[in-house]
């Protein structure tokens, strides 16, 4: 979905031209943060273009699939956030699109209806990353507390020190208030649906980046320079929580849409 050139945070400025030529489409643009694109075995990509520029607004984009051996389908490079490159999950990709033509059946789902067809993925997707990064936070934890019990500078171990011992009780706190925020958008998804959950899913994509970064932000003080090298895997786990404040929709438009929705909602307590 993603591209260089557009706000793509909102997705209506997607702005891939996937133009109808008879009996194939012919598809123009670049397209960057593509997951997975660098995998050996990705051998298909979802690619979300306009398909018809003067249908109204939510209904113009629609979602082909692209072989990435078709002629004219160039991956440019595997992007790397602060430095890291994670091509071992399959990376993600710059890729350009020029002249790209596939067969009119290649389109996924109806015509117009890419949003339809990526907000499927997307609400499921957000609460994966915050599954995995809660993991993340354990971790940081982790490794935070046994460090702590090793290191004793002016001869008091770090574990007996008070700000430190903040530090590790600010952090189970704000882990285990993040763990019941994805719980809870799970279980609504579970028992409601994504579309009925989409606020709580919302939240919880505000919270648990947030959360991991702080988190990972203290056990970087406590290991000191080996914190912020990468002898360790903090600043791995920091670069991470911080790339998805923004990835799948960043936190401002998160934070706008359950604004709104909380506005639009019946008060839980009349204000008298």
């Amino acid at each position: 979905m993603t591209e260089p050139d557009v706000a793509s945070s909102d997705a209506n400025n997607i702005s891939l031209s996937v133009r109808d030529d008879g009996d194939n489409w012919v598809i123009n643009g670049t397209k960057w943060w593509s997951t997975a694109a660098m995998r050996p075995d990705c051998k298909v990509a979802l690619v979300m273009g306009v398909t018809d520029p003067d249908a109204a607004i939510g209904k113009r984009h629609s979602i082909i699939l692209v072989p990435f051996d078709a002629a004219g389908l160039t991956l440019v490079r595997s992007l790397t956030v602060f430095g890291f490159r994670d091509l071992h999950e399959g990376g993600h990709a710059e890729v350009r699109f020029e002249n790209v033509t596939v067969p009119k059946e290649n389109i996924l789902g109806e015509r117009g209806a890419g949003f339809s067809v990526a907000q499927a993925r997307l609400g499921p997707g957000r609460i994966h990353h915050c599954m995995r990064l809660i993991g993340m936070a354990e971790r940081a934890i982790a490794m935070m507390t046994a460090r702590a019990k090793t290191r004793a500078p002016f001869g008091v171990l770090l574990a007996d020190q008070g700000v430190v011992q903040t530090w590790v009780a600010d952090a189970r706190t704000q882990v285990n208030a993040a763990r019941l925020l994805v719980l809870q958008a799970a279980w609504r998804m579970d028992v409601e649906g994504n579309k009925a959950a989409r606020h709580d899913i919302a939240a919880a994509k505000i919270m648990v980046p947030q959360v991991v970064k702080d988190v990972t932000d203290r056990a970087m003080q406590v290991f000191g320079g080996a914190g912020v090298s990468s002898d360790t895997m903090l600043s791995v786990l920091y670069a991470q929580a911080r790339f998805l404040q923004i990835a799948d929709g960043p936190d401002e438009v998160h934070r706008r849409s359950l604004a709104r929705a909380e506005f639009a909602s019946a008060p839980l307590i009349r204000v008298i």
